[in-house]
């Protein structure tokens, strides 16, 4: 990098983009921070002080100079009143706002218009399409997907995503840029959910499932799954990240993909929503919380959960984990066929993107495609949707892979 530090816009004062400013400030660039609600950028400003001290504090950096630090870094963080004015002579912006396709439109249109030709314009977006976004642009080709993991700062994936017209060029040097960040760029077909938010898709909706059927509990359920390896158990995570938010991402790739079953969001979690227990940040969810520390599974859900004749019955741990990870492995294997991303580049995305103890090629590596394949079929009569072996899984068991 030149003496004179590269500059990026982030459009979006929220967590992500504060996140993302601090990602590239403390990547050695200049940072201008935008957001239309009035004060959003000062409390963007302090979240991102205190997450630089948190960062220089595990790094162990001097007491004598943290402050130093600290204040170095934030003296390239500029808060311009304008869209206009944020992207001027910048060499990349990126819009971090609300999960709404027109506002994002809107704004390309608007970044379109005030930024230089060779800017390269990237979107944040989880779960829309970057080329419908990239359609309000004068310039599509310098419209790319850039999707950080929240917490930004900690999280080291970024997928990258061309969208239809996107060009070599910009996502190459998109890609290049975040890599400087010290972050792990993975390439990704404009697609539904991405490479995480599709594949990783079954880790909360199977044991769902599950517990909507009687044959788990929220503790044996997230047992199971934190007994096999995984850091959090998948209701212990949709608490942490938010019932609603995670309800969102399941409607949004739902509707994305053609409303297929087995992405069919839970009636549990529309319950839960309805009736505001959100997770940690309301007290209740799947748990409950006394200042932020969980009391245990909040009580069942009347009207949802199957008791009585006809019920299953309950699921040991690895029977339940094994049916998990089926799913996964099942929807990476679709996701390949669909030519979402190479087979490594699935395996590293949720490994980074989703704190998974393994990539679910690796996991099928390890137990056999041909056993996999059976131990799916097994599961198919119950939910084909989810469990019918995928077409790319059936070729290498054929071809003896």
């Amino acid at each position: 990098m030149s003496e004179e530090r590269a500059l990026v816009a982030v459009v979006g004062a929220g967590t992500m983009g504060a996140g993302i400013a601090q990602v590239a400030l403390e990547g050695g660039w200049r940072v201008a921070l935008v957001d239309a609600q009035p004060g959003a950028t000062d409390r963007a400003r302090a979240r991102i002080r205190e997450g630089l001290a948190r960062r220089a504090a595990k790094a162990g950096i001097d007491t004598d100079t943290l402050d130093d630090w600290i204040e170095d870094r934030l003296a390239h963080l500029s808060t311009p009143g304008s869209v206009g004015t944020a992207v001027a002579d910048v060499q990349l912006a990126i819009e971090a706002i609300v999960e709404d396709l027109e506002a994002k439109r809107r704004l390309f249109g608007q970044l379109s218009d005030a930024a230089g030709e060779e800017v390269i314009l990237a979107t944040n977006t989880s779960a829309l399409s970057v080329t419908d976004i990239a359609e309000a642009a004068s310039r599509p080709e310098r419209v790319v997907g850039l999707h950080f993991f929240n917490p930004a700062p900690v999280l080291p994936l970024v997928e990258v995503v061309a969208g239809r017209r996107t060009a070599a060029w910009a996502a190459e040097r998109a890609a290049g840029i975040v890599e400087g960040w010290d972050k792990a760029p993975i390439r990704v077909a404009d697609s539904p959910g991405f490479i995480v938010n599709r594949v990783n898709r079954p880790f909360t909706l199977e044991p769902l499932r599950l517990l909507r059927s009687g044959a788990g509990t929220i503790d044996s359920i997230d047992a199971a799954m934190t007994g096999a390896g995984f850091p959090m158990g998948p209701f212990a995570l949709m608490d942490l990240i938010g019932i609603d938010v995670n309800l969102a991402a399941a409607r949004g790739l739902f509707e994305a993909s053609g409303r297929p079953p087995r992405f069919r969001p839970s009636p549990i979690q529309e319950e839960l929503v309805a009736a505001g227990r959100l997770g940690r940040k309301a007290g209740e969810g799947f748990y409950r919380y006394v200042d932020g520390r969980s009391t245990g599974a909040a009580p069942r859900f009347v009207g949802v959960i199957r008791h009585g004749p006809g019920a299953p019955a309950p699921l040991d741990a690895e029977t339940i984990a094994e049916r998990v990870i089926l799913a996964i492995v099942n929807e990476a294997f679709r996701a390949l066929g669909d030519g979402i991303a190479e087979e490594q580049d699935i395996d590293r995305a949720m490994r980074l993107g989703a704190n998974h103890p393994f990539g679910p090629f690796e996991w099928v590596a390890r137990s056999g495609t041909h056993e996999v394949v059976v131990m799916l079929d097994a599961l198919s009569d119950e939910d084909a949707d989810t469990f019918r072996p995928a077409l790319a899984l059936l070729r290498r068991a054929r071809s003896g892979g």
